[in-house]
């Protein structure tokens, strides 16, 4: 189990797990004999149309190959399944990279592209020394929900008695209130969480939902606000 060093509203914190919640699918696909379909990979090509055009000098030439024959596919391997796939960066001419440097490209809002830096490998905060704290600021959920677009969520779970006792509080209180608290990395809890070295950096959100003995708190993740035009909230 995944775990997270959290704080409550009295600073004071616990290691606990975290997960994704359990899927309950009512409706689903299935085949005609009633067995649920299985995903599966498969090799799709071999070449692209860029070094087809290069291998044959161009496109009218590469049209006329395609008539003749059946250039672009490797009949031995187009439709071999995949077990175990391994990522592989490639160059413009189709050739395996083997110096591979990532960037990070930034674009306008009209697709234009603003700027291109390295990729940084920003370290995970969320089971470090400091915990994920509650900052000063909290919403309803009527308004999260027009102003956010939540991209994860995750549920915070206990490891013992202890702390079963510490996350239920939590969301009692959360659920009293009818808010959700944004909470996050540094002193004052207003940093973004990494859940992952070199992850996307998210805002959380914290719900809480109680029935009788049992608790629901709820970790919501965003990277995004919604806006209307002009920028206006």
């Amino acid at each position: 189990m995944r775990t997270i060093n959290i704080a409550n509203a009295a600073k004071r914190d616990a290691q606990v797990g975290f997960e994704a919640p359990p899927k309950r699918e009512r409706v689903f696909q299935a085949l005609l004999d009633g067995q649920r379909p299985a995903n599966v990979r498969y090799v799709k090509a071999t070449t692209t149309a860029a070094a087809l055009q290069r291998e044959f000098g161009g496109l009218e030439a590469l049209g006329q190959a395609m008539i003749d024959g059946d250039p672009e596919i490797d009949l031995e391997t187009v439709g071999k399944l995949i077990e175990s796939p391994l990522r592989l960066y490639v160059t413009a001419e189709g050739e395996i990279a083997y110096r591979v440097r990532l960037q990070q490209v930034v674009y306008n809002p009209d697709g234009t592209e603003r700027e291109r830096r390295e990729l940084s490998r920003t370290p995970a905060n969320v089971s470090v020394e400091v915990p994920i704290g509650w900052s000063k600021r909290s919403i309803s959920k009527a308004d999260a929900i027009r102003r956010f677009v939540f991209s994860r969520s995750y549920q915070l779970t206990h490891t013992n008695g202890l702390t079963f006792d510490f996350l239920y509080q939590m969301a009692e209180e959360l659920q009293r209130d009818q808010v959700m608290r944004l909470v996050g990395s540094g002193p004052n809890g207003s940093g973004p969480l990494v859940l992952t070295t070199g992850g996307e950096p998210y805002r959380g959100f914290l719900e809480g939902r109680t029935d009788g003995q049992r608790y629901a708190l709820i970790l919501h993740l965003s990277n995004q606000e919604l806006k209307t035009i002009g920028g206006a909230q």
